[in-house]
């Protein structure tokens, strides 16, 4: 994980009583009251974050997890049983999951090639609307936002047998420092946004970042928030107002100290 020097998180209306909670799945939590009525509610972060490389495969495995297919322990199994719970078993997700080679294989290739082949079936699309699509909408569609790709890519690593979890987090990506490094791929500007992608389970490593709308391994510019079995569970912001009429908006900037 990415070392975090400071946090703050700055609310308004001012008139609020703030509580920090440590919830059921080992997630941080900021409980907010407001006694009064307001036209407004603004949640400010601002972190520090140290942007130090980080090897996303330095980590040793269990002998008996470094080739897939493998099977826990039963007592692993029972820790792990919320993040193995199977929700979705349509036609697409089953067949989907019928065309994957379960030969004898490295763990971490087989990671590898099952994170790509999420990307490789589902084009990345921003989408404003509330929740998350059902695996079958997503592979029909064959568009979805992050959120949608790593609900997809969880139930896929859950029929076969491993545990995963939703993550919801920030993601950054910084340009290159210097331009021969870039070879004219990655961000032209440093960007920061919300962001969501999986981890599995993986005896030896623990929990493993994968993110199916890049491809990729979590690495540095992953910075988990919350981590559930559920994207549910997960939700940057909820809670419970009067009926009302609400314009919504969100931003996230980068700077570099």
């Amino acid at each position: 994980l990415m070392p975090i020097s400071s946090f703050s998180l700055k609310v308004l209306p001012q008139n609020h009583v703030l509580h920090w909670q440590l919830v059921a799945l080992a997630n941080y939590r900021a409980w907010l009251f407001f006694p009064e009525k307001s036209d407004e509610l603004v949640i400010n972060v601002d972190l520090h974050v140290d942007m130090s490389v980080i090897n996303p495969f330095d980590f040793f495995l269990e002998e008996y997890a470094e080739k897939f297919p493998f099977s826990y322990d039963e007592q692993l199994q029972q820790d792990l049983a919320p993040y193995m719970k199977i929700t979705e078993r349509g036609p697409l997700l089953m067949d989907f999951v019928s065309n994957i080679d379960l030969k004898q294989q490295g763990s971490i290739e087989f990671l590898v090639a099952l994170n790509k082949s999420v990307l490789d079936r589902v084009a990345y699309q921003i989408r404003h609307e509330p929740g998350v699509q059902s695996c079958e909408e997503t592979l029909q569609t064959a568009i979805g936002s992050c959120r949608d790709s790593a609900l997809l890519l969880m139930q896929i690593i859950r029929h076969l047998g491993l545990a995963s979890r939703f993550v919801s987090g920030y993601l950054v990506q910084l340009r290159a420092d210097e331009e021969a490094l870039a070879r004219g791929e990655g961000p032209t500007e440093d960007f920061s946004s919300l962001h969501a992608w999986s981890e599995v389970y993986i005896p030896g490593a623990g929990w493993i970042g994968l993110d199916p709308t890049s491809g990729l391994f979590a690495g540095e510019g992953h910075i988990p928030l919350a981590c559930t079995p559920d994207p549910q569970s997960a939700a940057p912001v909820s809670g419970t107002t009067e009926p009302c009429q609400v314009v919504f908006s969100h931003e996230n900037s980068v700077q570099r100290l």
